[in-house]
């Protein structure tokens, strides 16, 4: 089974389809009825023929799912039945009708109330159109389907949808539907056919320009900050240090020692709650790896412009970068004195999946009441659970062993006291709560605008396609959440607190914190969502994005913080 899952999606990758999309005269063209839905709620989404259209005269094959991706993402393919054949024009014909019974009338007049638009592909281009529109009091449908084929020698590079002939909806009335095809030779590359359907105006505005510059700026100013100030501070600190190195027992006891170097003791203490602490970080190193390479496959491979590529990509990527998962949280787990070992690989291989997995089959039941095409298939669902358990696991598990073995010896320059020191009493605002509220600003506000165009891709109806502005928004985002946190916990152990594990980690995933706080300013006046199902589908996913977000900012941050540690404790003497 997990050989055959990995042929599989690497087979995926490869080739994208199934079809090569290359036709002969006269070979059959199939033109795939996908999904209906109210235009506002761009995922509740219904199976084409759950309204009562009809279907043409070919011989359906009915609905399947080329891949594993299309059936998580709820893409229900269905033959129209039309028959269109390469090059060969149609005249506009009937290829059916149906009669408006009660049912059949109220379902139709519901769709064209909410404004219910519907998908098809040909040739894997995808094709919108309305089913209806309202004259005021009156409802009318779209009748006649016109396509505008254009090609480019024996491939399809162009595909374009009239809908016309408004049909009034009356109770037992018959309305005929037609269709006609018209082919058109274009100039059109193969490469660059879906081209037509990214939006340069709207990724390449001078706000999205703006941000990068403001956030390219942002981590200019604080590596500066960062260097100028800590240096300066630990300058004076180490001059302070080696001056009490030269008094004597006496004199110390006299002085008035104060700063980070009194908990050298207690610094690399392990953490509260250990297991859960060396998941999330071995989960941070993985979601990282991964974010990074499917942004960078996506630049160079264009995986936007296949049906589920990027879904197929991330889930075969995730999987395969699993050591990545079990190495880092192993050594970490193991470096602190972690004894039970099998719960900490179990906890590293299941957290982020039992997570994203409860998510979606919570809001599965929703859509399966609502009868949506984003209800997960059960055969999907046991193919998603039989990678975790033969693909994830036994390569955490490998993963953990290593990471023990390899780097799970304790290496600080510090020893350990055996007993805890007392944290002192300090001012509210170094307390670490407020450390961690605080610590997720300034990382928001160098993503804030990419955030806008990221949900909007995903809520709305544009394709996100500038993978490199991601790339760099993101490279930016780890850099500012390194030198926030290295401050935050400065400030902290200067206060003689020694709790920096948790509180660099939280304090940089803090982020998300934001993220999804501006989630709900973003549906209450970017969308025009409504019902529970689109309220439960937007925040349930979101609060994923989110969660995911933090781990991968905390995890970095945590990694830059625990260097910067090392380091200042590493270059004083202690006695």
């Amino acid at each position: 089974m997990k050989v055959l899952y990995i042929l599989f999606l690497l087979w995926h990758i490869a080739n994208g389809d199934e079809h090569t999309h290359t036709y002969k005269d006269r070979e059959q063209v199939v033109l795939w009825m996908n999904t209906v839905g109210p235009y506002h709620n761009r995922q509740e989404t219904y199976a084409y023929f759950s309204l009562p259209f009809c279907a043409g005269t070919k011989v359906t094959i009915g609905h399947y799912h080329e891949t594993l991706s299309e059936a998580l993402q709820g893409v229900e393919l269905e033959l129209s039945g039309l028959d269109i054949t390469f090059k060969e024009n149609v005249p506009a014909q009937q290829f059916c009708a149906i009669e408006l019974d009660e049912q059949s009338y109220k379902a139709l007049v519901y769709a064209v109330k909410n404004h219910y638009w519907y998908q098809m592909y040909v040739d894997d281009l995808p094709i919108w159109g309305i089913v209806g529109e309202i004259d005021g009091d009156n409802y009318y449908i779209w009748t006649h389907k016109k396509f505008d084929i254009g090609y480019n020698g024996n491939r399809i590079v162009e595909v374009n949808l009239t809908a016309e002939n408004k049909e009034k909806l009356v109770p037992n009335a018959k309305i005929p539907f037609t269709y006609e095809v018209n082919w058109k030779k274009r100039d059109i590359k193969f490469e660059d056919r879906f081209d037509k359907y990214l939006d340069p105006n709207f990724f390449q505005h001078r706000i999205h320009w703006f941000s990068i510059f403001n956030s390219f700026m942002m981590v200019i100013f604080l590596v500066g900050l960062v260097s100028m100030i800590l240096m300066r501070t630990l300058r004076k600190d180490y001059a302070r240090y080696s001056k009490d190195d030269d008094l004597d027992d006496l004199e110390k006891d006299l002085g008035d020692e104060y700063g980070w170097k009194q908990v050298h003791g207690d610094v690399f203490r392990p953490v509260p709650h250990l297991a859960l602490f060396s998941a999330l970080i071995g989960a941070g190193h993985q979601l990282t790896v991964v974010t990074l390479a499917v942004i960078i496959f996506t630049i160079f491979g264009e995986l936007y412009t296949e049906r589920g590529s990027l879904l197929s990509t991330t889930i075969f990527i995730y999987a395969a970068t699993s050591p990545v998962n079990g190495y880092f949280g192993g050594s970490l787990y193991a470096r602190m004195g972690g004894r039970l070992w099998i719960k900490q690989m179990l906890l590293s291989a299941f957290l982020l999946p039992v997570l994203v997995c409860g998510t979606a089959f919570f809001i599965n039941f929703i859509a399966m009441y609502y009868h949506a095409s984003r209800a997960i298939p059960f055969g999907s669902m046991i193919a998603v659970m039989s990678i975790c358990t033969f693909v994830i696991l036994p390569l955490t598990l490998v993963g953990t062993v290593l990471g023990r073995n390899l780097a799970g010896q304790p290496d600080y320059p510090c020893r350990i006291n055996a007993v805890p020191r007392p944290i002192p009493e300090k001012k509210w605002f170094m307390e670490p709560f407020i450390i961690i509220i605080m610590g997720g600003i300034l990382p928001f506000g160098s993503i804030f605008i990419e955030m806008y165009f990221i949900f909007t891709s995903f809520w709305a109806y544009k394709i996100y396609y500038v993978y490199g502005f991601m790339l760099l928004v993101f490279l930016i985002l780890m850099i500012v959440t390194v030198c926030v946190t290295i401050v935050c916990t400065y400030f902290l152990l200067n206060a003689e607190d020694y709790r920096w594990q948790w509180t660099s980690f939280l304090s940089a995933g803090s982020t998300a914190l934001y993220v999804y706080l501006y989630s709900f300013y973003y549906f209450l006046f970017k969308t025009k969502m409504y019902g529970l199902f689109q309220t439960t589908f937007y925040f349930g996913y979101m609060a994923l994005f989110s969660l995911t977000l933090g781990i991968i900012c905390g995890t970095v941050g945590y990694i830059g913080t625990s260097f910067f540690v090392r380091k200042i404790y590493a270059t004083v003497k202690i006695d």
